[in-house]
Parts: C-alpha cells; sequence; structure tokens
C-alpha cells in the first residue's frame, strides 16, 4: 500500500523525456553529437524506468498510457527532422516517417469517430518500424559524434527506415481497412 503514493513516478518521468526534446533537438542543429547521446541515453533510461515502474508496479496511467507513446514518438521525429534540417538525411525521408505516423493517426481517428472505438496496438511491423529508426538514428549520431560506426550506415539506414515505414505503414492500412469493412458489413 505504501507503494501506491509513488504512482506519478512513471509520469514524471514521461514528463522529464518531453522536457529533453528541446535539448536534444538544439543539440543536433548545433552539431554536439556527443551532447545529444548523452541526452538520448538519458531519455531511453528515462523511458525504461518509467516502463518498468509501471508494470512491476502496476503503476499505468491511462495519462502515461497515451504520454509514454507521445513522447517516444515526439523524440525520435525531432531526431529526424534535425537530421534533415542540418542535411545529413534528405527530405523525403523525414516526410515519409512523418506521413507515416500522420496516416496512423488520422487513420485511427477516422475508425474511432466513424466506425467504432479504436484501440491502437502496436503491430508487429510497428513495432519493427520504430526500432529500426531508433537503431538507424542512433548509428547516425554515433556515427557524427566521431565514434567508431561505419560510414555506410547512413545510407544503408535510409534504406531500412524508408522500407520499413512503407510496409509497417501498409500494414496498418491494410489491417484496420479490413477491420472497418468487417464493421460496415454487419
Amino acid at each position: 500500500m505504501m507503494t501506491h503514493r509513488w504512482r506519478w513516478i512513471p509520469n514524471a518521468l514521461t514528463f522529464l523525456r518531453i522536457l529533453m526534446i528541446a535539448p536534444f533537438a538544439v543539440a543536433l542543429m548545433a552539431k554536439e553529437y556527443r551532447l545529444a547521446l548523452v541526452i538520448f541515453f538519458v531519455a531511453s533510461a528515462t523511458d525504461a524506468i518509467d516502463g518498468f515502474l509501471a508494470r512491476h508496479f502496476d503503476w499505468r496511467t491511462r495519462l502515461g498510457a497515451i504520454a509514454d507513446p507521445l513522447a517516444d514518438k515526439a523524440l525520435l521525429i525531432t531526431a529526424y527532422l534535425m537530421l534533415t534540417v542540418t542535411g545529413v538525411l534528405p527530405p523525403w525521408l523525414f516526410w515519409l516517417v512523418l506521413g507515416r505516423d500522420i496516416v496512423i493517426v488520422c487513420g485511427g481517428l477516422a475508425f474511432h469517430y466513424g466506425i467504432g472505438r479504436f484501440e491502437l496496438q502496436p503491430s508487429i511491423p510497428g513495432k519493427l518500424n520504430t526500432l529500426i529508426q531508433i537503431v538507424v538514428a542512433l548509428a547516425i549520431i554515433v556515427l557524427l559524434a566521431g565514434l567508431p560506426m561505419q560510414p555506410w550506415v547512413i545510407d544503408a539506414g535510409i534504406i531500412l527506415v524508408a522500407v520499413s515505414a512503407l510496409v509497417s505503414g501498409g500494414h496498418y492500412i491494410a489491417v484496420w481497412s479490413l477491420k472497418a469493412w468487417r464493421v460496415n458489413r454487419q
């Protein structure tokens, strides 16, 4: 019962991660890649800790269920935006990454308000896409920070992120279109 009074900690860590987005963006824009890596790792640690606490102590909240994935997505989108603005990544890749997320959100809202309750559950292709985006962004920042990394990670990363964004976005569209079609047939 004593642990109940600490159930605010996971949400506080999520909001701390949200606050780290601006310094992370500034570090990337200023080409302070080692500082950006430190901020990224601290943000990742807060994500791991808040997830562990929420699951282990059952400190899950509706706010946390919404804010946590949004914080993660905002940090990742910021990485791709800043790497695009600084000329490291091509603009079309940023628009593809962002466009995939916008299509999923708009599709979810259309389903929710037009057909029925929409519970977004990450799919395997969606989880794989997120993992690929994280690994590629991290590898590129490691390279730019002058740490040991192969230069080909940029070109290979662009291809991997583009393919995974198209596949996972297409998967979400197909799955939810099929659900909408089934509901409308009833």
